[in-house]
């Protein structure tokens, strides 16, 4: 079976609808050893807060969040964090780029990359930044998009399982 992939810019009520769906995302991704923030043990119970504080900020405009369905379910996101500060308002942060294991493999990672890029450019965003696990399967993407690496900061976070990781930064000019 084929299987047909739709990316969409998410309103606050399609926000909030999928916070089921990116719970899963999430724990998936943390328990597959991402370095998003989160520590193992991970279960989607522990994602329920940060994903409605993920969607206040999409609907107070803070925050850009791209959804990529299969089915129609939820099988991968990304975020664009608006800068906010009054010398920055050409910035923006991108955020947890994520795709369920189970949904790897179908071009989901440059889909939503390339939906996100553009509508931060059409917010005025002209500029996006981002850190990344060094070392990481994300870190080897990100150029592969047109990303520009700066250089790594090493002993940055902790990986979920433990350990510390440094992160790489990288930028890209989208506007």
């Amino acid at each position: 079976m084929t299987q047909s992939a739709t990316i969409t810019i998410a309103t606050p009520d399609e926000a909030i609808a999928a916070i089921p769906d990116l719970c899963e995302v999430l724990a998936d991704c943390v328990n597959g050893g991402a370095s998003v923030g989160f520590m193992q043990p991970f279960g989607a119970e522990d994602a329920v807060s940060y994903w409605q504080g993920i969607a206040a900020s999409v609907a107070s405009g803070d925050i850009i969040l791209a959804l990529a369905r299969v089915n129609d379910r939820v099988v991968g996101t990304v975020q664009v964090g608006l800068a906010s500060k009054p010398n920055q308002p050409h910035r923006g942060d991108l955020m947890k780029l994520l795709v369920h294991r189970s949904a790897r493999g179908l071009g989901l990672s440059r889909k939503l990359m390339e939906a996100v890029e553009a509508e931060a450019a059409s917010r005025g965003r002209s500029l996006l930044v981002l850190d990344t696990a060094t070392g990481s399967e994300a870190e080897a993407i990100y150029p592969r998009f047109g990303w520009e690496r700066v250089g790594v900061i090493p002993d940055y976070a902790l990986w979920p399982q433990g350990g510390f990781c440094g992160t790489t930064l990288f930028y890209k000019r989208v506007a």
